[in-house]
């Protein structure tokens, strides 16, 4: 293939990007910079993203799902030869590791900006690629790794390698198919489902052992090389606060590794990409015990730009995607390996659009604020805009913080102080949890592995609503509500009447909590209250977009904003989520309270309605399946009950939207119905949450 044409970068002069989102406005930044025209491509579903407007020029693929559009190697080709472009940066995640795109463009006479075909089929099987890269004398994990293992053939061998033991699919990646054994009674049934889930993600269910290494480290080395046969590491990133085998925070250098061992792993990383004569940038992972750490383990390349390529670039002041157009376009590294210094201490925090309070559920919504952090050692690599619109098609990944300072704890100070000043409103996601990890006193002192985030995970308390938080949202609607056309003098938001006053009543949810908000008088003097609480005293204005709210002589102020159906507060003690309800409880004299609307936790769409509607159900049953984000979600009636269907098989649903109701088999003779003047909506029992079964990650593109 056409990886290393004859001549200078001057023969690209235009580039086509094949991907979205935070990476493809990266690089489209450094194609700027270098005087290279850019060419995006997109989906329906990015017509007006970040990536489409900042490229020069941009090219449709076709509908929203990604094998329609994004994955479609023969569309992604005809863009690149329309267009004009002489090479592809593929990006990471959806076709950076695709042989078969690789070949393609070099049908069509393209430069894939990545390394052979040989090489990333090489490296994209396990077996195969550890393999390869023992013969150089790459330190390997201890296991057995052959092609077409049978079952018996694993479950003999993994006494002599030791339990507990990790089962592995050869293909694929992200964690699908991998199983830690601890009991060799459990081997049997883990080689099964191990293998379904492998043929599901990845069409081929051949699976290999290894030892499973105690406390693990994932530390993966950067290396460059060029078509002469040079090869040169740029250092290594410390990945091991992961969730799912998927990273959240990354950083260079590794608070592990000595001098020495940094030289002999950076050594072992350059013999990887020697062993299938790599060009390009890549990165080789290593796993290195937490208890041994003088010991590495080779686990696999990657034969791409990495999500985490940042803190490379921040510590060595080497522009990686400059690096890649360089070599490709068949110029000679310029840099010996004595050259490369790592100067201070980088630090990475990913964005996801996910709600770490719900299990990590992905999120998703239309951007309404945003402010993304400035400053000295900061940068931000983000695909987002005020009215970017976050959906259920592609990765969760939002944007990626980055913070460089002279040293880790400056770094991870700054990092913190970053995430602070983000302000995204609009779509929901993990920045509190990312600083509740920057806060651990075992993340600070640099003592990590791999399961040290889930660990934590239990200890992580979400943002709890408060009443002032309650009132904001409810005076903001209720400032609105002043400004509007009046019927008459009943028509007044003051609650003004002959006999008592009549307030403003807003019925507001927040995750289980949900409160009746009741307001009267004007906004220079209200009164607030909730169902059951005191009076307050509330004066309100705003100021340009912010809500000052002065509650009992307290002056606080919010930015509060409407988004498909929410409102989102930022105020003082971070960012709420409330929504508005407009429907009326009613409450049943029986072991259950009424009748259940089981609403979609996350944007997505229904695959799967297991019960036809009008049928009865027993508790727990499941009723609906919603797909985001490569994830299955299976939700279930809380009881026993007749099933009413609110939408289709295949609907694309909002965050919160109705799926199913379940009507109650017996309704009891004597309701007692609650008016909205006497809410009894403390108890988050009214509208009963369904039970959520978090599924695996499935079949998909991801970074």
């Amino acid at each position: 293939m056409t990886t290393k044409p004859q001549g200078t970068v001057a023969e690209f002069d235009t580039i086509l990007v094949a991907n979205r989102g935070e990476i493809a406005v990266r690089v489209i930044r450094t194609l700027r910079t270098m005087g290279i025209r850019s060419v995006a491509v997109y989906s329906d579903a990015d017509a007006e993203a970040r990536h489409v407007r900042e490229a020069d020029t941009a090219v449709r693929l076709g509908p929203a799902p990604a094998r329609d559009s994004y994955l479609a190697i023969d569309k992604v080709v005809d863009a690149a030869v329309r267009s004009g472009a002489q090479a592809v940066h593929p990006g990471y995640g959806f076709l950076s590791e695709n042989a078969r795109f690789a070949a393609a463009l070099a049908e069509a006479n393209i430069v894939f900006l990545g390394p052979s075909a040989r090489a990333i089929e090489v490296m994209g099987d396990k077996i195969t690629a550890k393999k390869t890269v023992a013969a150089f004398g790459v330190p390997t994990v201890p296991g057995l790794a052959e092609p077409g293992l049978t079952d018996a053939a694993l479950i003999t061998a993994a006494t002599e390698v030791g339990y507990p033991v990790l089962v592995k699919p050869s293909a694929g990646g992200g964690g699908k198919g991998m199983r830690r054994v601890d009991d060799p009674a459990d081997l049997p049934a883990a080689l099964v489902s191990a293998r379904r889930e492998a043929a599901a993600s990845f069409g081929d269910d051949t699976l290999f052992l290894e030892r499973f290494v105690s406390r693990p480290r994932h530390i993966e080395v950067q290396v460059l090389a060029d078509g002469f046969g040079n090869v040169i590491h740029l250092g290594e990133r410390e990945c091991s606060l992961q969730r799912r085998h998927q990273k959240v925070i990354e950083e260079a250098p590794s608070p592990l590794l000595d001098a020495a061992t940094r030289q002999r792993i950076g050594t072992a990383a350059c013999d990887t990409a020697r062993s299938v004569d790599y060009v390009g940038v890549g990165t080789v992972e290593f796993i290195v015990s937490a208890d041994r750490p003088t010991e590495f383990f080779f686990m696999e390349m990657n034969t791409r730009l990495q999500v985490e390529h940042p803190v490379t670039e921040l510590v060595t002041g080497i522009d990686l995607v400059q690096a890649q157009v360089r070599v490709a376009a068949g110029q000679k590294l310029t840099l010996d390996q004595d050259d490369i210094r790592m100067v201070g201490h980088a630090i990475e925090a990913r964005v996801y659009a996910e709600d770490p309070g719900t299990g990590f559920l992905p999120t998703g919504g239309t951007v309404a604020a945003l402010s993304e952090p400035e400053g000295e050692g900061v940068r931000v690599d983000s695909g987002l805009l005020v009215g970017t619109v976050v959906g259920s098609d592609y990765d969760p990944m939002l944007s990626k913080i980055i913070a460089h300072a002279d040293d880790r704890d400056a770094a991870l100070a700054k990092l913190d102080r970053a995430l602070a000043d983000t302000l995204l409103l609009g779509v929901g996601s993990n920045i509190d949890f990312l600083r509740f990890l920057l806060a651990d006193t075992d993340v600070a002192a640099g003592r990590l592995d791999t399961g040290l985030l889930d660990r934590l995970v239990t200890d992580f308390v979400p943002h709890v609503v408060d009443a002032a938080e309650f009132f904001a949202a409810a005076t903001y609607r209720w400032l609105r509500n002043w400004s509007r056309p009046r019927q008459g003098p009943w028509d007044v938001p003051s609650g003004w009447r002959v006999g008592a006053p009549a307030p403003t009543v807003l019925r507001l949810a927040a995750g289980d909590r949900i409160e009746h908000v009741y307001s009267t008088g004007t906004p220079d003097d209200a009164i607030v209250r909730l169902a059951d609480g005191e009076n307050h005293t509330v004066r309100a204005s705003f100021e340009g977009q912010a809500l000052n709210l002065t509650l009992d002589g307290v002056l606080r102020r919010y930015l509060v904003l409407e988004s498909e159906g929410q409102l989102w507060v930022a105020g003082p003690r971070g960012i709420a989520t409330l929504r508005e309800l407009r429907e009326v409880n009613t409450l049943r004299a029986s072991e259950h309270l009424g009748d259940a609307e089981i609403r979609s936790p996350m944007p997505g769409s229904v695959i799967a309605l297991p019960a036809a509607d009008s049928t009865v159900v027993a508790a727990g049953a499941v009723v609906a399946v919603v797909e985001a984000m490569k994830m299955e979600h299976s939700l279930t009636a809380p009881f026993a009950g007749v099933v009413e269907l609110l939408v289709r098989q295949g609907a694309q649903v909002r965050l919160d939207q109705p799926l199913v109701r379940v009507l109650a088999e017996t309704p009891p003779a004597d309701d007692t119905s609650k008016t909205a003047d006497r809410p009894p909506e403390k108890d988050s029992r009214l509208n009963p949450s369904p039970r959520i079964i978090p599924g695996d990650f499935q079949l998909g593109p991801r970074h």
